[in-house]
Order: C-alpha cells, then sequence, then structure tokens
C-alpha cells in the first residue's frame, strides 16, 4: 500500500545512500525530502529516476518558523490527498558548528536547533497525521558516550545542563571555541535519544521511535561548518579508517539507516541502533527525570 515517508538530510552522506536504498527497496513508498532553498527540485529529480515518487518541500531547519511552515504544509497535501498516508518520518539532518555561540533567528543556540527542535516540530505537528503501523528514526550518535572507546577522543562527551540553557548560546566551556562547538554536539545527541524515550512513552500505539547510531562516518557533510584542516581531514584521511572497525563507510551506514526505517532490523520502540543492531545506549541515556524535563523545555520552545 502507498504510503509517505519524510525526510531530512537525505540531499548527502548516508541520507542520500539510504533515500536511494528505500526507494529501491520499498517501491511503495512516496519520498517527501526536506531540503534547504532551491535545491530540492534537483534532487527530487535525481531520486525520482526509474519511476520512484519523490516530492519536496523547502525548509531552513535552524528555523523553527520555517520548519513549523514546512510541516503544516505536508499536513494539508495529507489532508487533501496530494499524498498517501504517512507512516514514516526520518529525522536525518544534523550540524556540528565550530563553536556553540551560533543563533538562529529564534534566538536558540543552532545546533540544538537542528538537532533537537527541529525534529521534536515536525514530529508533533506531524503525529495525529501517522497511519499506523508508523515508525519515527532519529539520527543519534556514539558521541553521546562521551569516552575514547566510542569516539576515540574527537568529540568531548556531552555536558548536561538545564535545558533552558543548552538551549541558548554559551552553555558551554569555551564556547569560541571547536570544542564547545563540538560538546554543543554532543550533547544536542544526547538530547535527541532523552525525546525519543519520551516519545516511546507518549505517542499513540502503533508510531514507534527509534534512535539510530551510525558510528563515526568519515567523508560526510557535517563537517561542513569546520576549519580547513578538519575538513581536509574527514574528506581525506580520516575515510581509510573504513578499513577498520573503528568507523563506517558511508555506504555502510546508509544501508544501516535504510533497514532501521523499512523495519528490517528489529527495534522495539524506544530503542537505540547501533549501526545493525539494537543495543544499549550509555547510561547517562537513561533518565526519566532528564527526559521529561526537556519534553517540557521542548514544548515550550516550539510553541506557536
Amino acid at each position: 500500500m502507498k504510503h509517505t515517508l519524510v525526510m531530512t538530510g537525505a540531499s548527502r552522506g548516508i541520507g542520500r545512500v539510504a533515500a536511494e536504498q528505500i526507494l529501491r527497496r520499498s517501491p511503495d513508498v512516496h519520498l517527501l525530502v526536506v531540503t534547504r532553498g532551491s535545491s530540492g527540485a534537483q534532487l527530487t529529480a535525481e531520486l525520482a529516476t526509474g519511476g520512484h515518487a519523490v516530492s519536496h518541500v523547502s525548509a531552513d531547519l535552524g528555523s523553527l518558523e520555517s520548519v513549523r511552515s514546512a510541516a503544516i504544509g505536508i499536513r494539508d497535501r495529507l489532508d487533501r490527498g496530494d499524498l498517501p498516508p504517512l507512516r514514516r518520518f526520518v529525522g536525518n539532518a544534523g550540524i556540528q558548528y565550530t563553536n556553540a555561540l551560533t543563533e538562529g533567528p529564534e534566538g536558540f543556540e543552532s545546533t540544538f536547533t537542528v538537532n533537537v527542535l527541529a525534529n521534536h516540530l515536525f514530529v508533533r505537528l506531524l503525529q495525529d497525521r501517522f497511519a499506523a503501523p508508523a515508525r519515527i528514526v532519529i539520527t543519534a550518535s556514539d558521541t553521546h558516550f562521551g569516552d575514547f572507546k566510542h569516539n576515540m577522543g574527537m568529540v568531548p562527551g556531552p555536558a548536561w545542563k538545564s535545558p533552558d540553557v543548552l538551549a541558548r548560546t554559551g552553555a558551554f566551556a569555551k564556547p569560541d571555541t571547536a570544542a564547545g562547538g563540538r560538546t554543543a554536539y554532543s550533547t544536542s545527541k544526547l538530547a535527541a535519544i532523552y525525546l525519543v524515550h519520551e516519545y516511546a512513552r507518549r505517542l499513540p500505539p502503533g508510531i514507534d521511535a527509534v534512535a539510530y547510531n551510525p558510528g563515526f562516518v568519515p567523508g560526510t557533510g557535517l563537517a561542513r561548518n569546520a576549519g580547513p584542516v578538519s575538513r581536509f581531514a574527514m574528506r581525506r584521511i580520516l575515510p581509510m579508517m573504513t578499513l577498520t572497525p573503528f568507523a563506517t563507510s558511508r555506504n555502510a551506514a546508509g544501508c544501516y539507516l535504510a533497514d532501521v526505517v523499512l523495519g528490517t532490523t528489529r527495534a522495539p520502540t524506544g530503542s537505540y541502533v547501533d549501526r545493525g543492531r539494537a543495543d544499549r545506549s550509555s547510561e547517562e541515556s537513561y533518565d526519566p527525570r532528564r527526559e521529561g524535563e526537556l519534553w517540557k523545555a521542548a514544548e515550550r520552545f516550539t510553541a506557536a
């Protein structure tokens, strides 16, 4: 039966591989990609090669007002019957800045906006349009463990604070440095897992929510806001690590993501999927008090 899958972060990296895999393996999918600016038409045309059903909606994920407009537009298209029933949302887009001082139009720190609040706003505005069985997949990161085993010391671990502090610029030590920006990233990924746990508790039966960790994937666009040395290393040097157990190739990570989205990987609601299997996330990531506190704050931050 035809159904709609809404996806952010499908234009490059693991998201592009996953989008192509999903279309190839699930011919009943109408893939609705969320893109920035004028890139949607070209991406749609490229993904639709071979007769696949693909369309796009434009949104700047760093602006909650832009996300709200896109989500409302999707709801309207579903209500008019222009799209088949909604069964999947994939929040794959992510950003990492070279500082923790970048601010979006609503006054929130941009890493937190893109990696946490944008997904939450999409989920909440589309929640009553999902047709069960449905699945929400949010791309997380093993940087939330904060230990050498999971990121070889390249990214500082999360530094959890009140969501009202995390949502604003300057929340971390040395906020004007790359270390501050990376701490904002790992903390935002911990927050994403907290919200997945809350979705598992709060969403109606038949709507599953899963966090997906692709592992360390060099060569993606995640470091596009980094300095020239870091960008060079990510593009030219670190990809060789995919020949070792310490990194995942872009193609493998995209295929793993497609498996989670399509349900090939067994993962009950609330799960954390580490590449190809459901596993436990960090001990810190299981904290009902923080999860409830973050839920309430995200509801406040994204209120119209």
